[in-house]
């Protein structure tokens, strides 16, 4: 037997009305009767705030009012349920999350930066006063990996997670890959599409995935958020070369993030790495994110969908609004945070095959002198490739480790240069099992 909708609406209040806000008041226009059928009330905006009211949207604001800053959205009166989108790790976004929770509303937000660095607190304060805090849209855009991982596989032992969780950077490296284009054409070319962050290195740099990892680190392991412990690497070093030759052997490159358990404690990486080419993660291409969780007892399950965007991050944000509007409340990340422990952050020291390029002078004992270094770090060789000459005085020449650790990759990409027979920096990156 159906219940009948509540007479009250939720009333949302919405700070930044960028991409993502805009399509989330989008839906809300659309979609009131299936929300509202959905919800059993009806969900309907009441204020918002943006810095330039003058500029056009695409879409009719007039119903709305407007506030002159994101803390007082999050104070009115009329507002039940907060929508934080401003964006940015400190200032006005955190400000009025806080004003929000301590007036007495629940919060939705899409800031996995403000969250990988204030997670902790914020949960604590949402928690100790009986609020919600959700944030779907933080990671991965439309993919809900963060409600698979709270409510649908709560009842696994979280082995691993990883994933390809910046668009952009798949973007770069498939569109180096299918196109044939060096790094940096690339870079510029999305650039001009709109891809990158008014600071790129956000997005190049791994930071923006790193933010995402430490999040959902924090839920996978029930520890507390801790970005500073992620290992951070961006693609800026991955050239055409690189792109080819992994392709040669049959994997792909990808900006991977991994986080694990050990005993040693929490490992968190976002680094770039070779995958199989035939592998769901080898496959990923274009701006598509996808996320690999695996339990001990569900096994391993994938999630793959659109990373960004008016529509999907917009959804993320619509399934939060949801969930709240039907009563759920759940702890910020899966459990009680004063429960989340503090990890004792721990370098990755899993075993893997690496892939080492070099560009070596073109004289006589030249690779002796590399596979002594190798040797003498304890790393044996698979394989080694040497192609034709990029000029007249060096050679390019390719090595796939037999399973190392870290440390010894370390000791000997250290002591390479001298040698000297190098002709160039030598680049080094992890061969990851997936």
């Amino acid at each position: 037997m159906s219940s009948p909708l509540r007479p009250d609406p939720l009333r949302l209040g919405i700070a930044g009305l960028g991409t993502v806000g805009i399509g989330v008041v989008k839906i809300v226009q659309k979609h009131a009767d299936l929300l509202s059928r959905r919800t059993g009330r009806p969900v309907a905006i009441t204020a918002i705030c943006a810095r330039d009211r003058m500029k056009n949207r695409d879409a009719d604001l007039s119903a709305y009012r407007w506030e002159d800053d994101a803390v007082a959205v999050a104070t009115a009166e009329d507002v039940d349920l907060f929508v934080e989108l401003v964006g940015g790790d400190s200032g006005i976004a955190k400000d009025s999350i806080e004003a929000a929770l301590r007036s007495g509303k629940d919060v939705v937000t899409a800031n996995k930066a403000l969250l990988a660095v204030h997670g902790q607190a914020l949960a604590e304060l949402a928690e100790g006063l009986g609020r919600t805090l959700r944030f779907e849209a933080a990671v991965a855009g439309g993919i809900p990996v963060i409600k698979a991982m709270t409510e649908s596989l709560a009842g696994n032992e979280i082995r691993r997670v990883m994933g390809v969780m910046n668009g952009t950077c798949n973007y770069i490296l498939t569109r180096m890959d299918s196109a044939g284009m060096p790094y940096d054409a690339v870079f510029e070319e999305a650039r001009q599409l709109g891809y990158l962050e008014a600071d790129p290195t956000l997005d190049v740099g791994g930071i923006d995935a790193g933010h995402k990892l430490a999040i959902l680190s924090s839920i996978a392991f029930g520890t507390q958020v801790n970005f500073d412990a992620v290992e951070i690497e961006g693609i800026e070093r991955v050239s055409i070369d690189d792109i080819r030759r992994a392709a040669d052997m049959g994997y792909r490159i990808k900006l991977l993030g991994v986080a694990q358990m050990t005993p040693r404690g929490l490992e968190q990486r976002m680094s770039p790495c070779l995958v199989p080419a035939d592998s769901p993660l080898g496959q990923l291409t274009g701006g598509t994110n996808m996320v690999v969780v695996e339990g001990d007892s569900v096994g391993q399950i994938v999630l793959r969908g659109a990373g960004a965007g008016e529509g999907p991050t917009a959804s993320a944000v619509l399934s939060d609004i949801v969930e709240i509007a039907r009563g759920v409340r759940l702890p910020v990340f899966g459990q009680p945070a004063a429960t989340l422990r503090v990890a004792q952050p721990a370098r990755t020291a899993v075993p893997a095959a690496y892939y080492i390029r070099l560009e070596l002078q073109d004289k006589p004992g030249a690779l002796a002198k590399v596979a002594t270094v190798l040797g003498n770090a304890g790393i044996s060789i698979d394989r080694m490739r040497q192609y034709g000459q990029h000029s007249p005085d060096s050679v390019p020449v390719l090595v796939v480790t037999h399973k190392t650790t870290p440390e010894a990759i370390d000791f000997a990409i250290e002591a390479l240069p001298r040698t000297g027979v190098l002709a160039g920096e030598p680049v080094e990156l992890r061969i990851e099992e997936v």
